[in-house]
């Protein structure tokens, strides 16, 4: 049996700077999310995030039952929660330095991105074989965190993976091996014949 695996990426609210914590979206975050509800792959099993911003955007795609999966949730951000990336700048700009330089390091006291990225190592390694096809909304953290993990790339690769909120990422497992699938670019014309 194959995992056919869409992590989704919650979808985000309009905001002046970079907060790390979660915030509720707004209006024209879930309209957005709303227009991508048909264009994501149909799933036998939906999991979300347990943050506000993952739980509203299972929501909006008409994913009321998705079920609250605690292991998909953000990095925890320790003492720089709630806080602005340019205050966490201003306050402690070697920490954040070493933080984004360091898989290990976790200077706001909370988790380093080794620790995201083992954690989610283990519960993609936990889906059962036989999961067939499997949708989650996740944080970004989260998304990148998969990545590594299916690419075995290093740690400190992981914040070479963009992915906005919206954005889908495909994985495959079979025999315990994960793979990054790419979407094909459909030549077919919608509409009219030339």
């Amino acid at each position: 049996m194959t995992v056919r695996l869409t992590l989704l990426c919650a979808a985000a609210p309009v905001q002046r700077e970079v907060r790390f914590g979660d915030t509720p979206l707004d209006e024209r975050a879930l309209r957005q999310t709303r227009e991508v509800a048909g264009l994501l792959p149909v799933a036998a099993i939906w999991y979300t995030a347990p943050s506000r911003r993952c739980t509203q955007t299972a929501r909006a795609l008409g994913q009321d039952d998705a079920a609250v999966e605690p292991v998909l949730r953000d990095l925890d951000m320790g003492s720089w929660q709630d806080r602005t990336l340019t205050e966490v700048a201003a306050g402690d700009g070697a920490g954040l330095t070493a933080w984004m330089s360091d898989p290990q390091a976790a200077p706001h006291g909370g988790e380093s991105v080794a620790q995201l990225c083992h954690r989610i190592a283990a519960w993609l390694d936990d889906l059962p074989e036989d999961a067939g096809r499997v949708t989650a909304v996740v944080e970004q953290a989260v998304a990148r965190a998969a990545v590594v993990r299916a690419l075995n790339a290093p740690e400190r690769s992981f914040w070479q993976v963009d992915v906005p909120p919206l954005s889908s990422v495909q994985l495959t497992c079979r025999n315990g091996r994960w793979n990054l699938r790419m979407g094909a670019v459909s030549t077919e014309r919608s509409g009219g014949d030339g």
